[in-house]
């Protein structure tokens, strides 16, 4: 057994098919079946159900998995800090929230990819609870997410603290007692898991607000449309105003402290070093991210 049955093992679990492996490990499927088979002698146990429809991994096998994940990564990263040049290079895999990734990456991304055009980096968007998971997972280098991060295996920097309001295409209409009222009022959010959208459930429930019914969805351009054209309000932060304000005139509602400041982390694993490319990501983050984007109106 060597570390490319390892990779192999990962392919077939991923794609639940010995056929499918083959085709991305550019082996005839007998290869890929002989090469599992010996895998499974050499753990004296099976470790995948075969069936009609391709395979799927028995308890072992999800064991297995879990352990292979960590060592090809493992491994990778050993390759990477050994064999790495003093100039960064190659792949960085990166994910985000989507308004993290909209308002705060792109002049961090442009200035990066300025200092250091051999470095290949792909961006994931997800909630950030999709992306704890992926980091987990070994499927990216690092993740900004909303914060903090409570968990053993995390480390977590604080890149940037992010006011979150209430958008709007009109003022709030507010009760006679001065309490806001969002009963006609429809919440566009983004889909489960996302940080805002758990922020903007617990502080209505906190506040014994009733609003309308809750539309979910993927984009934050599509989410920005929909409040201006008034189909609803939504829970964002305050800086995709600096973007707004070029395609929409919208407005906004500050929350209370307690509630409206959040901050956006970046997170990788403990047991991973980051690579090159990362620290120099990580140095060059701290004099681009932070700068607070500045609306039209304010220039």
């Amino acid at each position: 057994m060597d570390i490319d049955d390892l990779k192999l093992f990962r392919s077939v679990a991923k794609l639940g098919s010995f056929s499918k492996a083959g085709d991305e490990w550019n082996f005839v499927q007998s290869t890929v079946t002989a090469k599992m088979q010996k895998l499974e002698q050499h753990f004296k146990t099976a470790l995948f159900h075969r069936h009609r429809y391709g395979v799927t991994l028995t308890s072992a096998g999800k064991h297995l998995l879990v352990y292979a994940d960590q060592i090809t990564h493992m491994f990778s990263e050993a390759e990477k800090t050994i064999i790495a040049p003093e100039v960064p290079s190659g792949p960085i895999l990166l994910g985000s929230m989507e308004t993290t990734a909209a308002i705060r990456l792109p002049p961090a991304l442009s200035e990066y990819h300025k200092r250091y055009p051999d470095i290949d980096v792909t961006l994931r968007t997800g909630t950030s609870e999709a992306l704890v998971k992926a980091v987990l997972g070994y499927e990216l280098d690092g993740a900004f997410v909303a914060g903090p991060v409570h968990h053993p295996d995390m480390e977590q920097l604080n890149v940037c603290d992010e006011e979150l309001v209430l958008f709007s295409n009109h003022p709030l209409p507010y009760k006679n007692d001065g309490v806001l009222d969002l009963r006609s009022s429809k919440l566009l959010v983004f889909r489960e898991g996302c940080s805002y959208r758990i922020k903007l459930e617990d502080w209505l429930k906190a506040e014994r607000l009733t609003p309308g019914t809750t539309m979910e969805f993927g984009s934050l351009e599509v989410i920005l449309g929909c409040v201006y054209a008034g189909l609803g309000i939504s829970l964002l932060p305050k800086s995709v105003l600096a973007r707004a304000d070029q395609q929409y005139a919208l407005s906004f509602q500050e929350l209370p402290e307690t509630w409206g400041k959040v901050p956006t982390c970046f997170i990788h694993r403990k047991d991973v070093a980051p690579t090159l490319a990362v620290r120099k990501f990580l140095e060059m983050l701290d004099g681009v991210i932070k700068e607070e984007p500045v609306r039209e109106s304010e220039r």
